[in-house]
């Protein structure tokens, strides 16, 4: 966390300047603040994506494909173990030109991170180098056919020199590439950004973008209603028909809301007890109810928001047969744990409590910020945990997710899963060769995780983004990496 009070980052080669939220400033309301003093190596670096502060060498479009970015073209060689990218040019924030040695220290860095990125978890050892001043080579002990959308994660965004610092502190501001530079971070409350004159894509619309870090959803939609903000990231189900209805957007999305049970300890360590939680819940009045609709009822680990999901779903078979009630009403009390960030959630956690309580379950809840969470539930900690899922978000394309969610290495298993089917599964998607045959192990591997009741899909979300009448050019990205654009102005 930054420390408490107004931490002013210095930047150069910024716009206009960084007060107030006159003329043509964007005032924009964020669901989720700085959790990592902006470092680009974990969630921070969503948000500043997001506000389209940092990029890398290629970006992702709608479907998940990689486009250009800071590279204007690529191509594999040696069976996808080696890619070579042909820089644009661009110059950092602070002035300085993008060459190939800037990049390849920039992923070089982000390879020595410690934590890990999660986007590099999965992934084999990558190694960058400056081929000249504008082709950079990139490459992989082992085949990465993925490494295009893998370069496009926020966490691998590139920046000049100056931004590194001892310990293996990265301080983006002022020395990204995107099309607005971060000027000031006050703690967790606010933030203020300044154009980019020098951005590659041309200059962006907005002059700057005033930022405040509100976690509380209604509070979010009334600062919109009001005319305080915006946009409103994220607003909640219960305030969509509250608000104008030029004001709400509202798309499909990757992200899944699921329930994650402890295979590791505890009441749902034996499959059978996964089997009677999964029978007890009524996912239906969870989207009706909670939700009011503006969800989808669950289809899998993979939702609408994936397009290609349905055709190659396989239907889910082998799975244990639920414990009689008698022996669910013999368990211990489990502990059912979720955040308060995303609104709906605490009423999720409630409705499915009622739901587990008809089965026979005893339940007590643990509701409080993610940021207070999270370690715990890594840790495996409680037996159950409800959290809403991007499935797309580190690549662009589900196998990362599977690998650092279900396997016995994965970085991010909160139900502690480790079953030898899965992790070949999950194997033979990251080897099948090319796009197609991919997708098709992919979704044999959900088929796999499903079987084991380790995870149990609650809805698929749909993204509902607050957007004043008069603002244009909003991106509402399916996979939640883009926000403000150079394109989102007022007027």
């Amino acid at each position: 966390m930054l420390a408490t009070g107004a931490l002013t980052l210095t930047a150069c080669g910024g716009g206009e300047g960084s007060g107030g939220s006159s003329g043509g400033r964007l005032r924009v309301a964020m669901a989720f603040p700085p959790a990592q003093a902006m470092s680009p190596y974990g969630d921070d670096a969503v948000l500043l994506s997001r506000l389209s502060v940092i990029e890398g060498l290629t970006a992702l479009d709608e479907s998940g494909s990689p486009e250009p970015a800071l590279a204007s073209s690529w191509k594999p060689s040696d069976g996808d173990r080696t890619w070579t990218f042909t820089l644009r040019e661009a110059r950092f924030q602070d002035g300085g030109r993008v060459t190939a040695k800037a990049v390849a220290h920039a992923i070089g860095k982000a390879t020595e991170a410690k934590p890990e990125p999660r986007v590099l978890s999965d992934a084999a050892t990558l190694k960058a180098e400056a081929r000249g001043a504008r082709t950079v080579r990139v490459t992989s002990s082992e085949p990465d056919p993925l490494l295009p959308q893998r370069l496009a994660n926020p966490a691998l965004s590139v920046f000049s020199a100056a931004a590194y610092r001892k310990g293996g502190k990265v301080d983006p501001a002022g020395h990204a590439t995107g099309a607005f530079t971060l000027t000031e971070v006050n703690g967790t409350t606010s933030a203020a950004l300044d154009r980019n004159d020098r951005y590659w894509g041309g200059k962006a619309k907005a002059p700057g973008i005033d930022v405040k870090f509100v976690s509380n959803g209604t509070s979010r939609a009334n600062a919109l209603r009001s005319g305080q903000t915006d946009i409103a990231e994220s607003v909640p189900v219960s305030q969509a028909s509250v608000l104008d209805k030029g004001q709400i957007h509202e798309v499909p999305t990757a992200r899944t809301n699921s329930l994650y049970l402890n295979t590791g300890r505890g009441v749902f360590a034996a499959p059978p007890m996964r089997a009677a939680a999964r029978a007890a819940l009524d996912t239906k009045a969870l989207v009706k109810g909670v939700y009011e609709g503006h969800a989808d009822t669950p289809r899998g680990l993979l939702g609408p928001g994936v397009r290609w999901a349905a055709k190659d779903r396989v239907r889910v078979t082998g799975r244990a047969e639920p414990a009689p009630e008698a022996d669910v009403r013999k368990t211990k009390t489990l502990t059912l744990a979720t955040y308060t960030n995303r609104p709906e959630l605490p009423e999720v956690a409630s409705t499915v409590q009622q739901q587990f309580k008809k089965a026979g379950f005893t339940v007590k809840q643990v509701v409080r910020d993610y940021a207070q969470l999270e370690a715990d539930a890594l840790a495996g900690k409680f037996d159950a945990f409800i959290l809403p899922r991007n499935t797309l978000l580190d690549t662009g394309d589900p196998l990362s997710y599977l690998q650092s969610d279900f396997t016995c290495k994965g970085t991010f298993n909160i139900s502690q899963l480790c079953d030898k089917d899965v992790d070949s599964a999950v194997r033979k998607a990251a080897r099948a060769d090319g796009t197609a045959k991919r997708h098709r192990a992919e979704m044999a591997a959900e088929e796999r995780v499903l079987r084991t009741d380790a995870l149990v899909p609650l809805l698929h979300e749909r993204f509902i983004q607050g957007v004043a009448q008069d603002v244009k050019g909003v991106s509402l990205d399916p996979m939640e990496r883009t926000l403000v654009t150079p394109d989102t102005r007022r007027g």
